[in-house]
């Protein structure tokens, strides 16, 4: 299967014009959407599962930062650099939410610079070191495929704020996605040392599935992208053999912390400072 039919496929039910529309659209998507929390919805946990998603997106994005320099071509340079200011415009509104209706007031930046590793929600496949580019290919491919599968769910959530920071979300997401399928496929169907480092890479990153489908029950579509795609690229599916522990209650490889000092070192070091 080529990787243009895996594109055509993917993309089904998310059509657009534009096929790396990545940071799609400038306004304002949350403009004259309700703010109060609604009837029924809890705040406490709407706050903390927008907390969780939001360290999911700024760590994954900041991961993506250091490919600046590093990737094998300046156009995946940009391609990285773009799919991680997405995510980074998702923490964003999601800590800007949970700041609202957590009764704390605090903003964005208190939630991404003011905690420490402990106190993060997000699921540890995100924060493993880069590795090689097929590791952090496949990775992109994971997450993307899990989160957009759960934004797809968000997207009709009782909190309209929410709601519509999924509805935004779902449309980056679906290029984040096929951007990962498709070099997976060059990958995989590659060179013996691409398909070797790509079915690695695989392996890698199975142990972490079972933490993605305990915290959203979204695993039989994240499944079927992922058999689709390693089909086309003549890949084998990854053996599944999950790790204990969970991000999601606070518990993390060593390789957060180190990620997060250097995310936070300079507004830890001049906090209140503006520009």
């Amino acid at each position: 299967m080529s990787d243009d039919h895996v594109y055509m496929t993917l993309a089904e039910g998310h059509e657009d014009d534009a096929r790396w529309a990545y940071g799609t659209g400038f306004e304002d998507p949350l403009h004259g959407v309700d703010t109060t929390v609604p009837e029924g919805v809890d705040a406490g946990r709407l706050a903390a599962d927008c907390v969780a998603l939001a360290d999911d997106a700024l760590v994954s994005a900041q991961r993506l930062a250091e490919w600046t320099t590093r990737a094998p071509e300046l156009e995946e340079e940009v391609a990285l650099a773009n799919i991680g200011l997405d995510l980074l415009g998702q923490a964003r509104l999601l800590y800007a939410r949970a700041g609202q209706v957590d009764g704390t007031g605090r903003d964005e930046d208190a939630y991404a610079y003011f905690r420490d590793a402990e106190d993060f929600r997000n699921v540890r496949l995100a924060e493993l070191p880069d590795g090689d580019f097929a590791f952090s290919i496949v990775r992109l491919l994971v997450l993307s495929s899990w989160r957009l599968a759960h934004f797809e769910q968000l997207s009709s959530h009782p909190d309209p704020v929410l709601s519509a920071i999924a509805a935004k979300g779902v449309k980056e997401l679906t290029y984040h996605r096929q951007y990962a399928a498709e070099w997976t496929v060059r990958l995989g169907d590659g060179t013996d040392e691409s398909r070797r480092r790509t079915r690695t890479a695989m392996e890698q990153v199975a142990p972490y599935f079972g933490e993605l489908f305990t915290a959203y029950d979204v695993r039989g579509e994240v499944v079927a992208v992922l058999r689709q795609v390693t089909e086309a690229a003549g890949l084998p599916m990854p053996v599944y053999r999950p790790l204990p522990g969970a991000g999601r209650g606070g518990e993390h490889t060593e390789h957060l912390a180190p990620l997060l000092a250097e995310l936070q070192s300079v507004a830890r070091a001049h906090p209140g400072a503006t520009w």
